[in-house]
Formats: C-alpha cells, sequence, structure tokens
C-alpha cells in the first residue's frame, strides 16, 4: 500500500517535466530543486513545466546492459539539454542507434520503464524520441 500511495504522490512529477526556475539567476533545474546551486538562499525557487523539447548533447549505445534491461539492448542512453537550458538524462526510444548524432532534435514521450512485483504494477516515465 505505501508504493501505492507514494507512486500517486509523485504522478505529476511523472507525467509531466517539471523543473524549477531561480527567480533571482534565471538559471532552469531538473529535477526540481529547493534551493538555487548558484544564489543559495537568496534565489526564489519556482516549479516550471519543462517544453520537453531539446537536443542530443552526447549519448552513449549500450550493448551490454544489466540483466534488467536485457530485453532492450542495443539502446541509447543520452543527456539531452533542453529548451530551457537544463540538461536531463534519458533513453533514446524508437530509433535505430546507428543513426543516432550529437544534436538531433527530441521530444519526451511517456513509456513503461519496468513491471515491479508479484501483481505486475507497471510504472511509467519519460524517455525521448527523435522529433520528426
Amino acid at each position: 500500500m505505501k508504493d501505492i500511495v507514494r507512486g500517486w504522490r509523485h504522478i505529476q512529477q511523472r507525467y509531466n517535466l517539471i523543473g524549477s526556475k531561480c527567480s533571482q539567476c534565471g538559471k532552469v533545474f531538473f529535477p526540481k530543486r529547493v534551493i538555487c546551486p548558484e544564489c543559495r538562499r537568496r534565489g526564489k525557487i519556482e516549479d516550471i513545466k519543462l517544453s520537453g523539447k531539446g537536443k542530443i548533447y552526447t549519448y552513449s549505445v549500450i550493448n551490454t546492459p544489466t540483466d534488467e534491461f536485457k530485453t532492450l539492448a542495443p539502446y541509447v542512453v543520452a543527456i539531452i539539454e533542453l529548451e530551457e537550458g537544463t540538461k536531463i538524462t534519458s533513453q533514446i526510444v524508437d530509433c535505430d542507434p546507428d543513426k543516432i548524432e550529437i544534436g538531433d532534435e527530441v521530444e519526451v514521450v511517456f513509456r513503461k520503464i519496468r513491471t515491479e512485483g508479484d501483481d505486475g504494477v507497471i510504472s511509467y516515465g519519460y524517455k525521448f524520441k527523435l522529433k520528426k
């Protein structure tokens, strides 16, 4: 029951990219922050819904994953620079790993992350795909 409650409590972050923006210096962070690492206590942090659009900053093709992700191999994990300027690490889905390039435009999608427990509870979260 505890896991179900925790899941519902985090549903807003799970189905939206919610970050933080400092009203003092204007920097955007993901995941959310309580204190701005630049301004420290002088900054005032506000929630911001991120666009989910960005470009591949760097990436790696995973050919030898852990047991949990063997059925996905090969797959791409990238650092995405979002339009708002913050960077986020994510899997790139629905693509040919040999055709990924730094600078490719991507957009967020929400997909299955894993199935947990004996009851088969499915966890969803964000991933990215190449923008068409």
